[in-house]
């Protein structure tokens, strides 16, 4: 029977040498032990080495069901342990990202404060992340171009951009979109904040806000203000200032913050709002002044420049923004991964005492809680908007 088991999964040489050629008594064969033969029969079953606790004394036929039932448990120990393996494969893959370098667009050309953020946070999620970040300037129609580049990118996260709070206002006071402000992007972290300055050139006659009012409201309309473009945020600010106190200005739009600053410098406006990173050096250097800043305090920066209200206009309140988002279908995985990079490198001293430098706060958010500001910001321009209908733009 044994015999015949094993001729069954070996070929009949296995039983020994039965030829009757053979003129010597035959020896006897090796006697297979059952754990043996069941092993051969159901090597699946039955691995080697995995039948710890079997013993030869045993009757064969217990002895096999016995090598069986610890066998099986063993091959489920195994099957398990398989697909864990397999899980965590599948895992692994997935954390894979990123496989290559990103591109981070920046909505505004080179040298300006939104700038000098995103290569400053490049720089740290290079190392971080272990890719390349390579930094795109795409400036024009107040960020617009840069946020419809990133909308229409896919969702793989490659390509990031830094927002800025003129994005909110482009949802106010733009007619028509070729995305939506909110759902096609998925926000990642609030980088940072800045107040915003109200200045004039250095050799102006204007010297205080009072003096600023008083040259508006004598000449209506004559007072030009330079901003980055329309539908910026330089270009809100003033805005705001001019409903809040009932003057008459002129807007002259530029194609970013470094062209209207250099229109106040050479006085072809007299005066603009931008954030403390466009104009820091300019105020450093003795050729603009700064009449007041726009957030509720002041700026440890400039220390003896006063804020808006209490210049004389009680309420004044506008600040700039900066953050990161990717793609709206972005995955919630890379969403997370990519808030904890920026998180990390914003609690850095030497990232803070940069952007400080820079006349920005770092700041550093949860998704949520950037969605919910972009949402607030978006609400804020728009209620101005409803206010003086005639600031809405046409494509």
């Amino acid at each position: 029977m044994k015999c015949h088991f094993a001729q069954a999964q070996h070929g009949s040489e296995w039983c020994g040498n039965t030829s009757p050629q053979s003129t010597q008594s035959p020896q006897a064969p090796h006697e297979p032990h059952t754990l043996d033969l069941a092993q051969q029969a159901y090597p699946i079953l039955l691995p080697r080495g995995k039948t710890k606790g079997v013993h030869s004394g045993l009757n064969p036929g217990l002895n096999l069901a016995l090598a069986i039932a610890l066998s099986i448990t063993g091959s489920i120990t195994l099957i398990t342990g398989l697909l864990a393996g397999l899980s965590q494969g599948a895992w692994a893959q997935g954390s894979s990202y990123p496989a290559h370098s990103l591109r981070l667009i920046i909505p505004a050309a080179p040298g300006g404060a939104v700038d000098s953020i995103a290569r400053v946070l490049a720089d740290k999620m290079t190392l971080s992340l272990g890719k390349p970040v390579v930094t795109e300037n795409r400036p024009g129609v107040g960020t617009m171009l840069a946020s419809e580049m990133l909308a229409n990118s896919a969702p793989d996260g490659y390509t990031l951009l830094m927002m800025t709070s003129s994005h909110a206002i482009n949802a106010a006071l733009r007619k028509t979109s070729r995305f939506d402000p909110i759902t096609d992007f998925a926000t990642i972290s609030l980088v940072a904040t800045a107040p915003d300055l109200l200045v004039v050139n250095a050799a102006s006659p204007i010297n205080t806000v009072a003096d600023l009012l008083k040259e508006a409201k004598r000449n209506p309309g004559k007072l030009a203000f330079g901003s980055a473009g329309p539908g910026s945020y330089s270009h809100l600010d003033a805005e705001l200032l001019k409903s809040m106190v009932g003057i008459e200005m002129l807007h002259v739009p530029y194609k970013g913050g470094i062209p209207a600053v250099s229109a106040l410098l050479a006085n072809e406006t007299q005066l603009m709002f931008l954030s403390i990173p466009g104009l820091i050096g300019q105020i450093k250097a003795g050729k603009l002044k700064a009449l007041a800043i726009t957030s509720k305090e002041r700026s440890a920066m400039l220390p003896d420049t006063p804020t808006l209200q209490e210049a004389g206009v009680p309420g004044y309140l506008a600040q700039s923004w900066y953050g990161l988002v990717a793609p709206g279908a972005t995955s919630g995985t890379i969403i997370t991964l990519l808030n904890q990079r920026v998180n990390d490198a914003l609690k850095l001293p030497s990232v803070r005492e940069r952007l400080a430098n820079a006349g920005v706060e770092a700041v550093g958010t949860t998704p949520t809680v950037f969605a919910t500001t972009l949402k607030e910001e978006i609400n804020r321009w728009q209620k101005l908007v409803e206010a003086s209908p005639e600031l809405k733009l046409s494509e």
